[in-house]
């Protein structure tokens, strides 16, 4: 427990390192950060209390426009505090979401605390690596996006150097910046569509890894800004070119530190508990696409097309296999990597449900069937059988969620009633807009 010592220690060593704010960030309900300054001398209060603001103009809350429960309060965890390269003199905080003195339950950061302590009741802990992919945009002289590099051109454009090279400068200071926060990197490279990157960094226990990138989307939105640059995470901001994924590396340790998913004398070095896990993502797969691939777009991204570079890594269809990235579980050695989430994801909502489904999957001893030992897009293209496939776009995701009383029911239903609420509006706006293809398509067609 930190004490009111503990933190006086704190702000006096921060002081002494030119720190005079703590930017309080959390995110609101689609994932985005925000968050205020505050003097860095009233720590405590921030601690105990939380920074202020109005809930209402916070997407998801739920709160209303007056009454005690009307405010919302970020609550700063004294352990997130580290100075910012990019914002001389601040600190950066996470802080934990409270209304009316209780946990906020539409606090995405607090529903994943919520389901990480069923796994601290069995002693266990959840491990996640994240891959985040992005692309570098800027608009044309129409206002257009773009790939910010108009050099980078190549047919299959995955581990092209020169494009590394062309865009050194961002991708240094992003070394830079990201080592001073403490990221643990191991690799950067650009990706399979043209100004697509990738910057990979250790695992860590599931609340550090959803801090930790939401510390990097900052990062990288302030970097990009700095060199001309706009950093996105839209999962498929080009048609022809393959979209961009937030894969998770996904193991589970006991109270002794074994990992439980894993049994070496297995063909697939999955152990019972780790194809109960596989076989509760698959269960509740669709529902689970409204939270890891929650925009209109995400579903771009999941459509089994193929792309200009000839390749796409989409994970279409319901099922897993070794080592196999056509499908929507890919086993390595005795972990998991869940291909469904996208980078527009909120990452505490994501991994909360990602977590639910697996666990429920374990407690009803679920089996996931045969493993996939094939190409799946080379299946489709011969015209054999498929396994199912994921929600086509957002609206049918949304419905699987509302039907999926399980997954509702473990996330809790003030979070769900708000994230459905927003999300079905997007969806509504979206049909209602008139796109260019329609223009194109029918203005004179008939």
């Amino acid at each position: 427990m930190t004490t009111r010592t503990d933190l006086e220690d704190r702000v006096t060593t921060l002081a002494a390192q030119g720190i005079h704010s703590v930017l309080t960030q959390f995110c609101d309900i689609h994932g985005v950060a925000k968050g205020k300054l505050v003097p860095l001398k009233n720590l405590a209060e921030w601690v105990s209390v939380g920074a202020g603001f109005a809930g209402p103009s916070i997407a998801g809350t739920g709160l209303g426009r007056f009454g005690k429960r009307s405010e919302y309060y970020g609550r700063v965890q004294p352990a997130s505090l580290r100075a910012l390269p990019f914002m001389p003199g601040v600190a950066h905080a996470v802080c934990d979401g409270y209304a009316g003195d209780e946990v906020l339950e539409t606090c995405s950061r607090q529903l994943l605390k919520k389901q990480l302590k069923k796994l601290d009741d069995k002693g266990w802990t959840l491990w996640v690596g994240i891959e985040p992919e992005f692309f570098l945009l800027k608009p044309d002289d129409q206002g257009r996006w773009t790939g910010a590099d108009s050099q980078d051109r190549l047919d299959k454009p995955s581990y092209d150097l020169k494009s590394i090279h062309r865009n050194q400068d961002f991708l240094e200071e992003m070394r830079y910046t990201l080592t001073a926060l403490g990221f643990d990197l191991q690799q950067m490279d650009h990706e399979d569509a043209c100004g697509q990157y990738e910057i990979n960094y250790k695992f860590d226990d599931a609340l550090a890894a959803a801090d930790r990138f939401m510390l990097f989307k900052m990062t990288a939105h302030a970097v990009a800004q700095k060199h001309g640059l706009t950093y996105s995470s839209m999962p498929k901001p080009f048609a022809h070119a393959p979209g961009s994924g937030l894969h998770f590396h996904l193991s589970i340790t006991d109270a002794q530190g074994q990992a439980i998913f894993t049994q070496a004398d297995d063909p697939l070095q999955l152990s019972a508990q780790g194809y109960s896990f596989v076989a509760g993502l698959l269960h509740h797969a669709d529902a689970l696409s409204a939270l890891c691939a929650p925009t209109v777009n995400s579903y771009k991204r999941l459509a089994s097309s193929n792309s200009a570079s000839g390749t796409t890594w989409s994970p279409v269809w319901k099922t897993y296999g070794d080592n196999n990235r056509t499908c929507l579980v890919r086993t390595v050695a005795g972990r998991l990597e869940w291909r469904l989430p996208d980078p527009s994801c909120n990452v505490y909502a994501a991994i909360a449900a990602t977590l639910a489904a697996g666990l429920h999957g374990v407690e009803a001893s679920m089996s996931p069937g045969l493993p996939c030992a094939v190409d799946l897009y080379e299946q489709q293209a011969a015209g054999r059988p498929m396994p199912a496939r994921l929600p086509r776009d957002l609206f049918d995701a949304l419905q699987a969620l509302r039907q999926d009383e399980t997954l509702r029911s473990a996330l809790g239903p003030a979070f769900c009633e708000e994230f459905l609420k927003l999300k079905t509006l997007e969806w509504e706006a979206y049909n209602q807009h008139i796109s260019e293809w329609e223009l194109q398509k029918y203005a004179d067609a008939f």
